[in-house]
């Protein structure tokens, strides 16, 4: 078994872990008040991983969650204390060469007002919104055929 490479970013509210595993299978993550245990089996070669973090500061087990894509495994973990910023993922100062940071995601919040989140913030949070059909909007008009639309007027000549 060997640890998966991984990276990570903090947020306000959350700390992301993108475990870079390409198709993996029997992905298990369980979320501890102070610990993350992942493990799967990964890549052509079904190459065992497991990676055990001790957290920097504590998490809400039952508010954090994880998704498979073909490529990762993404775990978002919910801060028991949002707001308090975390220099590093890992309670010791000790450097794992299996662990950096994900500068592309990388954001000082600290610094930035509540109206400017990240995309995947964003994203978060549209999803979170979504409901079902009977949640969209009624548009005026919209079910009026015999309502001409503003682009079927006849243009002008050119002369």
């Amino acid at each position: 078994m060997q640890p998966a490479i991984a990276k990570w970013y903090d947020r306000r509210d959350s700390v992301f872990i993108e475990f870079c595993v390409e198709d993996s299978k029997d992905v298990q993550v369980k979320f501890e008040k102070s610990k993350l245990n992942f493990s799967c089996v990964g890549g052509t070669d079904n190459i065992k991983h497991q990676n055990e973090v001790d957290l920097y500061e504590v998490v809400d087990p039952n508010e954090s969650k994880h998704k498979r894509t073909d490529r990762s495994v993404l775990c978002c973990l919910r801060k028991a204390e949002p707001g308090k910023s975390w220099p590093r993922l890992t309670k010791e100062k000790a450097k794992l060469n299996w662990l950096s940071v994900d500068f592309n995601n990388w954001k000082d919040w600290e610094d930035d007002s509540d109206e400017e989140l990240s995309s995947f913030d964003r994203f978060s949070e549209m999803m979170n919104n979504m409901g079902g059909e009977d949640d969209l909007p009624d548009v005026d008009g919209a079910d009026d055929e015999d309502s001409a639309d503003s682009d079927d007027e006849k243009m002008p000549d050119l002369e």
